[in-house]
């Protein structure tokens, strides 16, 4: 079982996620800036029938979005003290591009971009510890997880409970992927400040505690 202070950090890193991703999926009518399985779906769709304004954004996701989990986790394994912290400016930076762009007037094909390095860097924040993937921003294997816990659990052979814990990463996403279009309703784009803000003080809680912030 993943203890309560780390999942809460990763339930809060998630559902930070769906907030962002809602307002992504939103400004781009349909498109995912996290969720790479539905992309390249729309993608293959595209490439069959000759749509090629869809084919290059959704092939700039998937692309932008593998470039911001290798770069995220390449810090994140660099140093046990800082690499998290690189990690999550990373995301910071990247959300802060996409506000700052949209914000200069450019459209979202373009300003969305970053938040899918934004996404893929996140996933590399919290490295993997225990069976309970934490800090994600996307939850399908999540859900398989449940699932599979599940079974194991009535078989006796995983903790009765940890299934639930994998629930609560969905629903953490769920959350705020509501949150985020809610948001967006009331404020637009403007919305974006409020998990910018998130980060911020996830930020500077890992300077400021070190391997304590991500261990708890």
């Amino acid at each position: 079982m993943t203890p309560a202070p780390k999942l809460s950090v990763g339930l809060l890193l998630t559902a930070a996620a769906g907030f962002i991703d809602a307002i992504g999926f939103i400004e781009l009518g349909g498109f995912y800036t996290s969720f790479m399985s539905g992309n390249t779906t729309q993608l293959g769709d595209a490439l069959a029938n000759g749509i090629w304004p869809t084919a290059l954004l959704t092939t700039s996701l998937v692309l932008l979005f593998f470039l911001g989990s290798v770069a995220g986790s390449a810090l994140a394994l660099t140093d046990r003290r800082w690499g998290p912290v690189g990690a999550l400016a990373l995301v910071l930076l990247a959300l802060s591009t996409a506000f700052a762009l949209t914000l200069a007037g450019y459209p979202p094909p373009q300003t969305m971009l970053a938040l899918a390095v934004a996404a893929g860097a996140q996933n590399a924040v919290l490295l993997s510890e225990g069976s309970v993937r934490l800090g994600a921003t996307f939850v399908t294997g999540t859900l398989f997880a449940a699932g599979q816990d599940l079974a194991r659990a009535l078989r006796r052979e995983a903790p009765p409970w940890r299934w639930a814990q994998h629930l609560l990463v969905w629903a953490s996403l769920l959350a705020g992927a509501a949150l985020g279009a809610l948001g967006y309703r009331a404020m637009d784009i403007y919305a974006l400040a409020l998990p910018l803000a998130v980060y911020a003080a996830f930020l500077l809680g890992f300077v400021l505690l070190g391997p304590r912030a991500v261990k708890l």
